[in-house]
C-alpha cells in the first residue's frame, strides 16, 4: 500500500490539484488564450526581415549614409546572369537579351533595369557571361511574392538555345528559399515513435505531443507579435519550430513519467498529479528558466537579429514551460486511469523500479571501473572536439545555396565570369559636409587599386548635393575566403588612414562582406564575456539547488565538454567537408559567426534539463540514505529510460531540420542533434555515473558559512521521509545488490 501524503502541500502541487478536479475549466482558459493570441496576431502581427543592423560599426555607418544620401538606389536589387558560349552580343543572342530586359522592366515595382550593353563593366572579359541589374523601390523583404515569382518564370522562358540566363540578388534570395513544413512532420512522426515505444500505450504517447503543439503555436504566435517590435529574420519560425517541439515534447514527457509512476505505485490520480508537477514539474520550472535567462543573454552581444532570435527562442521554452505546468495537469485528469489505455502489448515493458533492470545493472557496471569509464569518454569528447579549435567564423551567402537554386547558379556564373570576388564588393562611401573633394578620391582611388588584393575600383559616383561619394572594389577573393577578410582590415587600418584627404572628409568601408566582417568582430569581442555570464549563473544556482560547491563545477565542466563535441563535428562537416555529402552539404564554407553563441545558449540550457532532472532523483535518494553510491544507482536507474527517450525525440526533432535547404538551419539541426546525442550517451551514461562515483560524498560538500547565505530552494518537493513511497520495489534500509556499504562493487 502507498505512502499517504503526509506534508503541506506547496502551492505549485495545490494548483496542480486544482487542475486535476477542474480540467475542463483549465483546458477552456487554455483555448481562450489561444483564439485571443490568433486574433491578436491576425489583427496586429509583424512581419520577418532578412536584413539586419549592427550598432556602431563602420559598415552600418556606410549603409545609413547610403539609404540616406542615395535614395533612388534605396531599394534592394535582382541580378539576371546571363552566359553564351557564342558571346552575349551574337545576332542570334542579343535580341533575346534585350527583349527580356523590356520584358522586366514592365514587372511591379521595377524602377529600373540596366542593359549590359550599355555598360562594359557589366559584360566579361570573354564576352559570354553578362549580367542585367534590376531595381526595386522597396526592400527585399517587401516585394511582393507575385512579382518575383513573374520574374523567375521570365528567365526560365529566355534560356535555351545556347543561353543560361539564372537570377541572384537580395529579392530573389529573400522570397526562393521555403522554410519549415516537411521537417516539423517528420520531427514530430519521429517523436510519437519513440514515445510509443517508450511508453507502450497510445494515450500515454498523445498527451505530451498535443501538449507540446499547443505550445508551439502560441510560441510560434507570440513570436510573430514580437516581430513588431524586434527585427525576426525570415528562418526564425523554422529555428522557433526546432527548439519548440523538442523541448516542448521534454517537458510534458518528465511529468507524464512521474505522474505515470505515482499511478503504479497505487497514489489517485490527484495526488499522483500533483506529486508530479511537485517534483518533476520544479526541475522544469528551473531548467526552462535558466534556458530562457541562457538565450535571452544573447542580447547583451548587441546585434539585433541575433537578441532577437535569442528572444524568440526564450518565448518558446517560457510557453512550453507554462504549458508543462500549466496544461499537462489538467489533461492528466482528464485522461485519468486511462493514462495507459490502448496498449501496444509488443511494446509493453516491465518495472522500471526493478534494481535488476537494464539502467540499474549499468549504473552498477560504471560504478565498478569508474575510472575506465571517465578517461574512455573524456578521451572520445576531446577527440570530438578537435576540429573546433579551427573553426573560422563568417556567414554563408547564395553560394552555399543547393545548385538547383538560381541564386546558387548565378552567383556561379558570376564567379565563373567575372571572378570570385564580384560576388562580395565593397563599397567606399566617402562623406564631407559642403562637398566631397575630387582630388580626395582620386587619390583614394589610386591607394585602392595599389592595394593587394584588389581586381577593380570603380569611378567615384556622387550624390545630387556632391557631399557623398561611393566607390566599388571587387576583392580578387571571394567573399568567405579568409584573404578578403584581410583586405578589409588592411583596408580600414593601413590603406585609408594612410591616404592624405582633406579635413572633415570621412572614409567608410561598407558592403554585405565587410559588414559580415564586424558582426564577425563584434561576437569575437562579447563572446568570453558571454560565456561567463551563463556558466555563472548557472554555476550560482545549481550550487544554491544542490546545496554543494562541486556539483555546479562538474556540470559545467560536462556540459563544456559535449559542446565542445558538438562544435567540433559542425565544424567538421561544415567547414572541412567531412561527409558533407551524406548531409546535403554541397559546399564547405566558414560558419555562422551567431551560431557557437546559439548553440552555447540552448545548448547549455538543455543540458541542464538531464542533469537537474538526474540529479534531483539523486539528491532524493542522498537526503534520504545519505549514501552517496546508493543514490547514484538508485537516481541513474529510475531517470535513465526517461531521459534517454527525452534525448531520442530532441534528437529526431533536431536531426530533421538537417533536411532543409537552408545552411544556417542545417547548422543549428546538426549541431543541437549531434550535442544531445553526445548528452544522453557519452556524458549521463558515461561520464556523469563515473565522475560522480569518484567524488562519492565529496560531491556533496558545501561550507557551512556559505551554507548559511545562501536561499534555501527545493526542486524535489517531496520531504526526505516521503521517499521512500515513490519508489516502490528499492530497498530503503539495504544496500542495492551489486553495491556495497562502501560503495564498490560486491558479489551478493
Amino acid at each position: 500500500m502507498a505512502m499517504p501524503l503526509r506534508r503541506s502541500e506547496s502551492a505549485l502541487a495545490r494548483w496542480a490539484r486544482y487542475a486535476s478536479k477542474h480540467h475542463w475549466r483549465v483546458l477552456g482558459g487554455w483555448l481562450v488564450a489561444l483564439v485571443l493570441i490568433i486574433g491578436l496576431v491576425s489583427a496586429a502581427g509583424g512581419t520577418f526581415v532578412d536584413s539586419f543592423t549592427i550598432p556602431g560599426a563602420e559598415s552600418q555607418r556606410a549603409f545609413d549614409l547610403l539609404n540616406e544620401r542615395f535614395p533612388s538606389q534605396a531599394g534592394d536589387t535582382a541580378r539576371i546572369v546571363v552566359h553564351s558560349d557564342a558571346g552575349v552580343n551574337d545576332p542570334a543572342i542579343k535580341p533575346r537579351l534585350d527583349q527580356l530586359i523590356a520584358d522586366v522592366s514592365q514587372l511591379p515595382e521595377v524602377v529600373g533595369v540596366y542593359s549590359p550593353f550599355d555598360d562594359p563593366g557589366a559584360i566579361s572579359e570573354n564576352g559570354q557571361y553578362a549580367y542585367i541589374q534590376v531595381q526595386y523601390d522597396t526592400t527585399a523583404d517587401e516585394v511582393n511574392k507575385k512579382s518575383v515569382d513573374a520574374l523567375l518564370k521570365l528567365v526560365d522562358a529566355s534560356g535555351g538555345n545556347g543561353l543560361q540566363v539564372e537570377v541572384g540578388g537580395q529579392v530573389v534570395s529573400a522570397q526562393e528559399q521555403a522554410f519549415g513544413g516537411s521537417s516539423e512532420i517528420i520531427g514530430i512522426i519521429a517523436a510519437m515513435i519513440i514515445l510509443l515505444i517508450a511508453f507502450g500505450s497510445v494515450v500515454a504517447m498523445g498527451v505530451p505531443i498535443v501538449t507540446a503543439l499547443v505550445g508551439l503555436v502560441i510560441g510560434s504566435m507570440l513570436t510573430v507579435m514580437a516581430a513588431n517590435f524586434w527585427d525576426m529574420s525570415t528562418f526564425t519560425l523554422s529555428f522557433v519550430a526546432m527548439i519548440g517541439i523538442g523541448v516542448g515534447i521534454d517537458y510534458s514527457l518528465f511529468i507524464v513519467t512521474r505522474y505515470r509512476e505515482g499511478l503504479h505505485s497505487g497514489h489517485s490520480v490527484e495526488d499522483s498529479i500533483s506529486r508530479a508537477v511537485d517534483t518533476s514539474g520544479r526541475a522544469v520550472i528551473f531548467a526552462g528558466t535558466v534556458v530562457a535567462i541562457a538565450l535571452l543573454g544573447l542580447i547583451a552581444i548587441g546585434i539585433p537579429f541575433v537578441g532577437a532570435l535569442g528572444i524568440a527562442a526564450a518565448l518558446v521554452v517560457i510557453t512550453s514551460v507554462f504549458i508543462a505546468i500549466g496544461m499537462v495537469p489538467a489533461v492528466l485528469g482528464l485522461v485519468g486511469t486511462r493514462i495507459d489505455k490502448w496498449k501496444v502489448p509488443f511494446l509493453s515493458r516491465g518495472n522500471d523500479t526493478d534494481q535488476n533492470g537494464i539502467w540499474f545493472r549499468w549504473a552498477r557496471t560504471v560504478q565498478r571501473r569508474p575510472w575506465a569509464f571517465a578517461i574512455a569518454a573524456t578521451a572520445v569528447l576531446l577527440l570530438l572536439a578537435a576540429p573546433f579549435f579551427t573553426i573560422r567564423l563568417g556567414s554563408s551567402d547564395d553560394g552555399n545555396n543547393p545548385s538547383k537554386l538560381h541564386t546558387r547558379r548565378a552567383y556561379d556564373l558570376l564567379a565563373e565570369g567575372f571572378g570570385p570576388g564580384f560576388n562580395g564588393p565593397f563599397l567606399v562611401v566617402v562623406e564631407k559636409d559642403g562637398g566631397v573633394n575630387p582630388a580626395d578620391l582620386d587619390q583614394l582611388g589610386a591607394a585602392l587599386k595599389g592595394t593587394d588584393g584588389v581586381a577593380y575600383v570603380s569611378e567615384p559616383r556622387l550624390n545630387e548635393a556632391g557631399d557623398t561619394a561611393v566607390i566599388q572594389i571587387t576583392p580578387t577573393t571571394s567573399p568567405q575566403d579568409a584573404k578578403t577578410t584581410d583586405l578589409v582590415n588592411t583596408m580600414r587600418n593601413s590603406v585609408v588612414p594612410g591616404t592624405a584627404v582633406s579635413d572633415g572628409t570621412h572614409v567608410y568601408i561598407g558592403g554585405a562582406t565587410a559588414a559580415f566582417v564586424d558582426v564577425d568582430q563584434k561576437i569575437r569581442d562579447r563572446m568570453p564575456y558571454f560565456f561567463l555570464i551563463v556558466i555563472g549563473l548557472s554555476f550560482l544556482i545549481l550550487m544554491t539547488v544542490f546545496r554543494s560547491i562541486v556539483i555546479p563545477i562538474k556540470a559545467a565542466l560536462l556540459n563544456l565538454l559535449s559542446i565542445g563535441a558538438a562544435y567540433g563535428i559542425v565544424v567538421a562537416v561544415f567547414q572541412k567537408g567531412w561527409m558533407a555529402g551524406f548531409f546535403g552539404v554541397e559546399k564547405q564554407g566558414p560558419i555562422e559567426s551567431f551560431l557557437p553563441m546559439m548553440l552555447f545558449a540552448i545548448l547549455f540550457g538543455l543540458a541542464m534539463d538531464y542533469e537537474v532532472f538526474l540529479l534531483s532523483r539523486i539528491h532524493e535518494e542522498y537526503l534520504h540514505t545519505k549514501n552517496a553510491h546508493r543514490s547514484i544507482t538508485v537516481g541513474l536507474g529510475l531517470t535513465s529510460r526517461v531521459i534517454f527517450a527525452a534525448a531520442a525525440i530532441m534528437m529526431a526533432v533536431f536531426f530533421s531540420f538537417v533536411m532543409e535547404e537552408t545552411r544556417v538551419i542545417k547548422e543549428f539541426g546538426l549541431g543541437l542533434g549531434v550535442a544531445i546525442l553526445i548528452e544522453a550517451t557519452l556524458i549521463r551514461l558515461f561520464l556523469f555515473p563515473a565522475v560522480m562515483e569518484l567524488l562519492g560524498d565529496k560531491a556533496w560538500y558545501m561550507p557551512k558559512w556559505l551554507d548559511r547565505i545562501l536561499p534555501h530552494i527545493s526542486i524535489e518537493g517531496p520531504s526526505e521521509d516521503e521517499v521512500e513511497a515513490e519508489i516502490p520495489g528499492i530497498p530503503a534500509e539495504r544496500e542495492l545488490v551489486g553495491v556495497g556499504s562502501n560503495g564498490r562493487s560486491s558479489e551478493l
